[in-house]
C-alpha cells in the first residue's frame, strides 16, 4: 500500500477510517456521532531532550489484518531519525466482531539503542463543543466529571495520572457527547496512565493514555480497548467496566469476603476511629520543626486512648473501630519495617493488650497501622541491598515523614517482613482485628532494577497483594491507604477514598463535579470510612459520605496537619459528631453490600444529586439547602 492511501473498517455498529499519511483516523457509531483524533496532539515517542512523532518514521507499513474474532488495521514503524535504525515498533486498530470494541495495540518489535521514556498513543480525540452537555471522566480518586464548560483549570493529575493509584483508581477515562460516548479501558494498566488537560477559558478537554517502559523496557504489547454507547450516561459507562471485571474475575465482593472472614460484617457496624500514641520527628526529617521543638514530639498513653473510646460511647457512639497509629516504640512513621517493640511510654504490650480487651468488650474493633514500603535507614533491618535500585544502580532517598532519611523497600520482600512483625505481635498475645498497610493503594508501584531481586510494577502491585493474602489466612481483616482497582480481591477496606477537591484546602475552586464512579462499579466490594468534616457553614462532607453509599468516621486525628485533607473545620461537640455518625452508619449497615446501580445529576443540576442501590434505597442531596433525604425500598 502507498503512503497516503486511506482505509476504512465497517463491522458491527462501527465505521474506522484511517489515514496512513497522517495516522489519524475518525471513528463513526451508528447514530452519526463522529470521534476523530486531534492533529495537534499526533502520536509520539518522548525522550528527554526531544519527542519524535511517528509519522517521522522512514518506513511506515500500513495492511489489513483480519482475523477469527475481527477486522484490523496494522501499521509498522522503522528508521526514526536519530534512534538506531533497527528499532521499530507496530500499532493494530481493531474492531471485535462479537462485542464490536475498538483495540489500540502498540507492540514493540525491536528495542535497541536509545529508547523512549515514554510513548503517547493512540492521540487523543477532538473534543471541544462549547457545551456543558459534552463531558469528559477521569477515576482520579472517587471520580470527576468534566464539563466542556467548566471554568476551572484542571491541574496535572496526582502521581501523574499513573493508573492504579490515587491518580487513577481505575485504569480508564470517558468522554460523552450529549449521549454517546465512549469507555477507553487500559487492559494492560501496569505501565501506563492518564494525561488530561482542561482550561477554563478555553471549552474542550483533551484526554489520553500514554506508556511507560517496564524495567528499561516497553517489553511486551500495550491494549487500549474503547467501548462506543449511544444514549448513554456516566453510570452506564460504569456499569461496562464492572462488567468487564466481572469477565475477568476480578470483582471480588463483601459478602464474599465476609464468608471468609464474618468479622467483615462486624467492621460494616462500625463508625472509625483515627488515633496516634506516639509521635517522634527525628530532627533529619523534612517534617521538623527546629523553630517550634515542642511540636515535634508527643506521646498519649493506651489508657488515655482507653478513656476517650469510653468518652465517645457515653456521648452516644455505636460500635466503634479504632485506627491506632504510633503504637510502637519507635514512633510513627519511624523505622519501618522494623517496628517494634510496643511503646513502652504509653504501657507498653499490656497497655496495648488491655486496650484491645476493653475494646472488644465493648463490642469494638481495632486495627494497627504498619508500613512496609517506607524502608528508613534508622531502621537495624535497612540494606541498601533490599531496596529498590534505579536504572543506575542508585538508590532513590527522600527524607519526607517523621522517620527521617529513607528508601523504598523492595516489595519482592514486603510479606517477608509482615509475616516476622505479626509473628511477634501474635507470641505476645496481641491479636489486632485489622491492619493498616499504608500507601499500598495510593502511591505508584514500585521497580526494583537489582539483578538479585528485579521487580516490575506489575510484579510490585502482586506482592503488595501478597500481603493482604496473608494478613487474610491469619484472620486480620486488611486495609490500605486508599483504593484501586488491582487491590479488590484481596482489600477489605480503606483509610478513605475521596473525591480530588477534599484532598484541597476547603474554598479551592473544584477542578470538575465530583462522581462516584469508583463506587458506581466497586460500592459492594469494599468498606470504605468517609470524612465527616463540616468543613465550612456551607459545605459538610457528611452530604457526600451519605451519596456515596460510606461508612462514617466519627474522629480522625491528622499524623501531619494540612495535607491529605487533614484541615481544620467547623468544630463540633463529641455528642454532636456521635449522631452524625449513626446517621451515616444506620444508612451503610442498609446498603453496605449492594451495589450502587445509579447516581445522577437530578436534572443535569451538580448542586442536586441522588444515589440508588440494588435494594431500592435511595439518597437525594440538595447542596444548595444541605438537605438529605433518604429512601427505602418500600418508600
Amino acid at each position: 500500500m502507498q503512503r497516503g492511501d486511506r482505509m476504512q473498517l465497517r463491522v458491527r455498529d462501527l465505521t474506522l477510517d484511517y489515514d496512513e499519511r497522517t495516522l489519524e483516523f475518525r471513528v463513526t457509531q451508528s447514530d452519526g456521532t463522529v470521534w476523530e483524533t486531534d492533529p495537534c496532539a499526533p502520536p509520539r515517542l518522548v525522550f528527554p531532550e526531544e519527542e519524535i512523532p511517528f509519522r517521522s518514521a522512514r518506513s511506515i507499513v500500513t495492511t489489513r489484518v483480519k482475523n477469527g474474532v475481527g477486522e484490523g488495521i496494522r501499521t509498522e514503524f522503522r528508521g526514526f531519525p536519530g534512534l538506531d535504525p533497527s528499532y521499530a515498533f507496530a500499532t493494530i486498530l481493531q474492531i471485535d466482531e462479537t462485542s464490536g470494541d475498538l483495540s489500540f495495540s502498540w507492540i514493540p518489535l525491536c528495542e535497541v539503542g536509545r529508547l523512549p521514556e515514554r510513548v503517547f498513543w493512540p492521540a487523543p480525540f477532538v473534543f471541544a463543543e462549547p457545551s456543558d452537555q459534552w463531558y469528559t471522566l477521569l477515576t482520579q480518586r472517587q471520580g470527576m466529571l468534566i464539563p466542556n464548560t467548566w471554568r476551572t483549570d484542571l491541574k496535572p493529575l496526582a502521581f501523574d495520572g499513573l493508573f492504579l493509584t490515587a491518580g487513577s483508581y481505575m485504569p480508564w477515562f470517558a468522554q460523552v457527547k450529549e449521549r454517546s460516548g465512549y469507555l477507553a479501558i487500559s487492559t494492560t494498566p501496569w505501565d501506563a496512565g492518564c494525561r488530561a488537560e482542561h482550561r477554563g477559558e478555553v471549552p474542550g478537554t483533551k484526554v489520553c493514555q500514554y506508556l511507560l517502559p517496564s524495567l528499561g523496557r516497553m517489553r511486551y504489547p500495550r491494549i487500549l480497548r474503547m467501548t462506543f454507547r449511544e444514549n448513554c450516561t456516566y453510570t452506564d459507562l460504569c456499569k461496562v467496566y464492572r462488567q468487564y471485571v466481572k469477565e475477568e474475575g476480578r470483582l471480588r465482593t463483601l459478602r464474599e469476603k465476609a464468608a471468609e472472614n464474618p468479622a467483615v460484617e462486624e467492621l460494616i457496624r462500625c463508625s472509625f476511629v483515627h488515633m496516634g500514641i506516639k509521635t517522634y520527628v527525628r530532627p533529619d526529617s523534612d517534617a521538623y520543626d527546629p523553630k517550634n521543638p515542642e511540636k515535634n514530639n508527643h506521646l498519649t498513653g493506651f489508657a488515655e486512648r482507653d478513656q476517650e473510646i469510653q468518652a465517645l460511647h457515653a456521648a452516644g457512639a455505636g460500635k466503634i473501630y479504632l485506627h491506632l497509629d504510633g503504637w510502637a516504640q519507635p514512633g510513627y512513621d519511624n523505622c519501618h519495617p522494623d517496628y517494634y517493640p510496643v511503646c513502652q511510654e504509653a504501657g507498653g504490650e499490656e497497655g496495648l493488650k488491655a486496650l484491645i480487651r476493653d475494646l472488644h468488650q465493648r463490642g469494638d474493633l481495632v486495627g494497627l497501622h504498619d508500613q512496609y514500603r517506607d524502608f528508613y535507614r534508622a531502621a537495624a533491618s535497612y540494606r541498601d541491598e533490599d531496596a529498590c535500585m534505579r536504572q543506575d544502580g542508585s538508590i532513590f532517598t527522600h527524607s519526607r515523614w517523621a522517620g527521617g532519611p529513607q528508601g523504598y523497600l523492595c516489595a519482592s520482600f514486603a510479606k517477608n517482613f509482615v509475616r516476622r512483625n505479626f509473628t511477634r505481635l501474635f507470641e505476645g498475645g496481641i491479636h489486632p482485628d485489622c491492619a493498616y498497610l499504608d500507601v499500598f493503594t495510593c502511591n505508584d508501584a514500585d521497580e526494583c532494577f537489582n539483578p538479585e531481586h528485579p521487580m516490575t510494577r506489575r510484579e510490585c502491585l502482586a506482592y503488595r497483594a501478597g500481603c493482604f493474602s496473608w494478613l487474610t489466612a491469619h484472620g486480620i481483616l486488611p486495609s490500605s491507604e486508599e483504593v484501586s482497582d488491582w487491590s479488590i480481591p484481596s482489600l477489605v477496606f480503606c483509610h478513605y477514598a475521596p473525591y480530588e477537591f477534599m484532598m484541597d484546602a476547603p474554598g479551592t475552586p473544584r477542578e470538575g463535579i465530583p462522581v462516584p464512579l469508583f463506587n458506581l462499579v466497586y460500592h459492594d466490594c469494599i468498606i470504605e470510612p468517609w470524612m465527616m468534616d463540616r468543613v465550612r457553614e456551607d459545605d459538610d462532607y457528611m452530604l457526600y459520605a451519605l451519596l456515596a453509599g460510606g461508612a462514617p468516621y466519627l474522629r480522625r486525628d491528622a499524623a501531619y496537619p494540612n495535607i491529605d485533607g487533614a484541615f481544620a473545620g467547623i468544630p463540633m461537640g463529641e455528642a454532636e459528631m456521635a449522631a452524625r455518625a449513626n446517621l451515616v452508619s444506620t444508612f451503610y449497615q442498609r446498603i453496605a453490600m449492594e451495589e450502587l446501580v445509579s447516581h445522577e445529576l437530578v436534572d443535569g443540576d451538580p448542586q442536586l444529586q441522588r444515589s440508588v442501590f440494588s435494594d431500592g434505597s435511595s439518597v437525594t442531596v440538595d447542596f444548595r439547602k444541605e438537605r438529605y433525604e433518604i429512601r427505602d425500598s418500600g418508600t
